[in-house]
């Protein structure tokens, strides 16, 4: 039997990783803070009802959902991102400079494909999305992990490490970060891209949850900011439609969206053509807006009760994020408890499970790093749930505590 290639024992740390997330999703027993979907309650299935009982009809709109579409994507969901999702942010663009893709992960897979060859070097912060660190790693890729505060990442780190590392291209959840929540400020986007430029790297700005903001003002793209088409912006319709559609998008150059479309060429032909059928008319006949503000509303208030429940039921010394937006709370217990360590018990013990903050932590960094820490997802759990589990989540961890 011929051997695999090096690239599948390379990313199977991160696929180990990985699954203790996707397997909470789907276990019928566990109460989960670990996964990160949207609430069975956020799904529009009226609206997703009606529109596939008339797109599906054997007429022109029927049978251009059911036949293979064009690399780019569909014109009207195209449209619809430009007009509902980019304008209105601040990134101005046109229609042939966004390509639907499938997923949000897709891009990051086409990134790697365009732009890296084994051996180079990408900057992440710390933490990062586990996701991510898998498909780089499945490219062969080198890490270099760059510092984060309450504002996202360092500048005067991130710099440094360019001109060490010469990397091909930094990527970043700037707002509401996976896993964090923390959001990148105005000045360090503008300085992020700035320093695209200046020193010539690519950026990938992978922002899934930036429609889902409870508080705080909105801030516009790195890509607003870039000059020299050195920043790529990334988007998803998981959150904000369905992630079973498996529907996302890119925002590049006339140059890279036409080498995007030969990769797209290369690996699918296309984006499934029923799903931005649908996505698009969704768009078309005016329910994204009301549907935005049902998520909204519907997450602000889980939020506000697992950062009760974190300040009401942990142990006193417990530091946690306060998103403005997005899923997750990302929480560091006092120093004496491992929550890593700890997961098993707890799971045995108390049928809870949540994301054990060290697989958030890619290659380069200390080792244990994030064994204290743990990001909570407080989208998939009523207020009810919120409250029960982590009273008792807080009693566990204290009482580890005083057993020290």
């Amino acid at each position: 039997m011929s051997k695999y290639a090096k690239r599948i024992p390379a990313m199977e740390g991160e696929v180990k990783k990985l699954k203790v997330l996707t397997d909470a999703l789907i276990s019928p027993t566990i109460v989960s803070f670990a996964g990160g979907a949207p609430a069975k309650e956020a799904y529009p299935f009226d609206q997703i009802r009606e529109i596939c009982n008339d797109v599906f009809q054997p007429n022109a709109t029927g049978f251009g959902a059911m036949a293979y579409g064009s690399q780019i994507g569909n014109l009207a969901l195209r449209e619809a991102v430009r007009d509902y999702l980019l304008k209105p942010r601040g990134l101005d663009v046109s229609v042939d400079n966004i390509m639907i893709t499938a997923g949000g992960i897709q891009p990051l897979n086409f990134m790697c494909s365009l732009y890296l060859d084994p051996g180079d070097t990408i900057l992440v912060e710390t933490p990062t999305f586990v996701h991510a660190d898998m498909i780089f790693k499945m490219f062969q890729a080198n890490f270099v992990p760059c510092k984060m505060d309450e504002y996202g990442l360092v500048m005067e780190d991130v710099e440094e490490k360019i001109k060490k590392y010469n990397p091909k291209f930094i990527y970043t959840i700037p707002t509401f970060q996976n896993p964090t929540g923390v959001t990148l400020s105005r000045e360090r986007r503008k300085k992020l891209a700035e320093l695209a430029n200046q020193y010539d790297v690519m950026v990938l700005e992978d922002d899934p949850y930036r429609e889902i903001r409870y508080s705080g003002e909105e801030l516009i793209p790195i890509k607003a900011f870039d000059q020299k088409d050195n920043v790529i912006f990334s988007g998803s319709f998981s959150k904000i439609f369905s992630p079973g559609s498996r529907l996302g998008f890119l925002v590049a150059s006339d140059d890279q969206i036409a080498k995007f479309c030969n990769i797209k060429l290369g690996s699918d032909t296309c984006t499934n053509t029923m799903a931005q059928a649908i996505a698009a008319e969704f768009f078309k006949r005016g329910y994204y807006p009301q549907h935005l503000e049902n998520l909204k509303n519907l997450y602000r208030s889980r939020r506000d009760a697992m950062i009760k429940a974190l300040d009401a039921y942990f142990p006193a010394g417990t530091k946690h994020t306060y998103p403005d937006g997005g899923y997750y709370v990302w929480a560091e217990l006092p120093e004496g408890l491992d929550a890593t360590a700890l997961a098993q018990e707890i799971g045995e013990k108390l049928n809870i499970c949540y994301g054990n903050g060290s697989i958030f932590y890619s290659e380069g960094n200390p080792e244990g790093a994030g064994n204290n820490c743990m990001r909570l997802n407080f989208s998939g759990q009523t207020e009810e749930s919120i409250e029960k589990n982590f009273k008792l989540l807080g009693e566990f961890f204290t009482a580890k505590l005083n057993e020290k």
